[in-house]
Parts: C-alpha cells; sequence; structure tokens
C-alpha cells in the first residue's frame, strides 16, 4: 500500500485557461459534494484573464482549493501532470472547469470503487452552454477492456476516479498530444485489464461549438492519429475500430 497523507482524501485536479465565467461554478459544484475529504487543486496555463485572482478570492475562504501556476503555455496534458505530481490524496479526479458534478458524484464512485477497482467512470448527460441537461445521458458498460476501449471512447474524463493505491503515479501521467485522456486511459487498460463503469449519470458535459470536440472531421483526425501513431494499429485493425467509435460517437451524441 502506498503512503498517502490522508487514506481516504479525493484529489480534484481542474486545468485552467481563461476559464474565469466558470471558475466560481465549479468550485460550488465542488463544494456542493456530500463527499467533504477533497482538495481541490486548480492548474493554471498561463491564463490571460482573471481566473488566477477568482481562485485565489476562494483559497482566502477555504483551504482545500490550490492554485499551482504553469510558467509558460503548455496544454492540458502538462497542466494534468503537475497536479496529478502535487495531489496528496490516495483518489484521484479530474475536472474540468466547464463541466458540472452532481453532489453526489465523489460518494458514490467511492462506495463504488471499494478496494479493488483501480479506474472507474460514470455515465454522464450532455448540456447546452449554460449547463441545462439536453436529455441525452450517455450509459457506460459495467466493465471495458483495452480492446473494448479502442471501439468505445465512452469514458469522459470529468466522470474518472483513479484509486493510486493500485494505479501507479508513473500510468496516470498523460503524453501531450491530441485527446490525451483517451490515450492515458486505453494505457491504463492495456497494463491494468479492466476499467469500471459505474451507470449513473452524475456529470453533466457542457458542450460549446467553440470546443474541440464540436469539430466532427478534427474528431476524426484525432481518433485516426491515437490508432495508428499512439497504438501503432495495422491500417485494417485501425479502420475496423473507427467504424465502431463512429457509430458510437454518432449514437452518444442523437
Amino acid at each position: 500500500m502506498k503512503d498517502f497523507e490522508d487514506g481516504k482524501l479525493v484529489s480534484i485536479v481542474v486545468p485552467v485557461y481563461n476559464a474565469e465565467c466558470f471558475i466560481r461554478e465549479t468550485i460550488q459544484y465542488v463544494k456542493a459534494q456530500t463527499c467533504e475529504n477533497w482538495e481541490l487543486i486548480f492548474v493554471d496555463d498561463c491564463s490571460t484573464d482573471n481566473s488566477c485572482d477568482v481562485i485565489e478570492d476562494c483559497i482566502r475562504k477555504d483551504s482545500r482549493i490550490r492554485l499551482i501556476r504553469q510558467e509558460t503555455n503548455s496544454g492540458a496534458a502538462k497542466c494534468r501532470n503537475k497536479g496529478t505530481a502535487c495531489a496528496r490524496g490516495r483518489y484521484l479526479c479530474f475536472l474540468d472547469a466547464d463541466d458540472i458534478w452532481e453532489p453526489r458524484k465523489l460518494a458514490e464512485e467511492l462506495a463504488f470503487i471499494g478496494e479493488d477497482k483501480g479506474f472507474v467512470f460514470t455515465g454522464y448527460e450532455f448540456a447546452d452552454e449554460t449547463g441545462k441537461g439536453l436529455g441525452k445521458v450517455v450509459h457506460v458498460p459495467r466493465e471495458i477492456t483495452y480492446h473494448e476501449a479502442l471501439k468505445n471512447t465512452t469514458i469522459f474524463t470529468s466522470t474518472v476516479m483513479i484509486d493510486r493505491n493500485v494505479i501507479d503515479s508513473k500510468d496516470i501521467m498523460m503524453p501531450c498530444i491530441a485527446s490525451e485522456d483517451t490515450a492515458t486511459w486505453w494505457n491504463i487498460l492495456k497494463k491494468y485489464g479492466k476499467g469500471y463503469g459505474l451507470d449513473e449519470c452524475l456529470v453533466r458535459y457542457r458542450r460549446s461549438m467553440g470546443t474541440l470536440s464540436s469539430n466532427k472531421l478534427l474528431a476524426v483526425r484525432r481518433i485516426w492519429n491515437l490508432y495508428r501513431r499512439h497504438e501503432r494499429l495495422p491500417v485494417v485493425k485501425s479502420l475496423y475500430c473507427m467504424v465502431f467509435w463512429a457509430v458510437r460517437a454518432v449514437l452518444r451524441r442523437t
């Protein structure tokens, strides 16, 4: 067993870049959790707005909140890696600044992860730019393997919880490539065998027309590059996986 300052502490890592309009709301969603044993780590990626001022104001009111500043703009992967390296908790979660957690998210995931599951994730609902749920809920499988995940990128970053007593922190570090989170989940599944899905809608995924994920052509390019460059799959295998990926991606969003 690894030694952590608090064996039940949940470390929540939030990469920040010009997210001033979401920060106070993000903090409120975390503070509303029925599980109160958490630390909230913001990693600022050289924001040019007042994100850091808002975070520092909130830190003065709650010592569980921390701010780490990157010296150069480095992208979400390095921000998450920095937060992971500084995390004190046994349990690790990621939260994007514009996503929304239901109040029972941490408590239910902690009960689900238990002592034997290292990597878990939950269902989620698509939301509009205001955070209002659109009624489109993504259901997740009870278990998922590496080969299944290649064809089904259903694991959404803001739903993940990792037990660092089971998953080594070095295996959580994200590569600096597009879709770094998906690549990381694949690496974990390949090494540790399975991830476990809690099929409850505990997160709302706020979609903006300006986000990368809203651009379908970019999404296709990113997944293809993951298959060919990161996983080094043969062309036929990549095409096979992509067909399943495309069908499931469309079903999730319609």
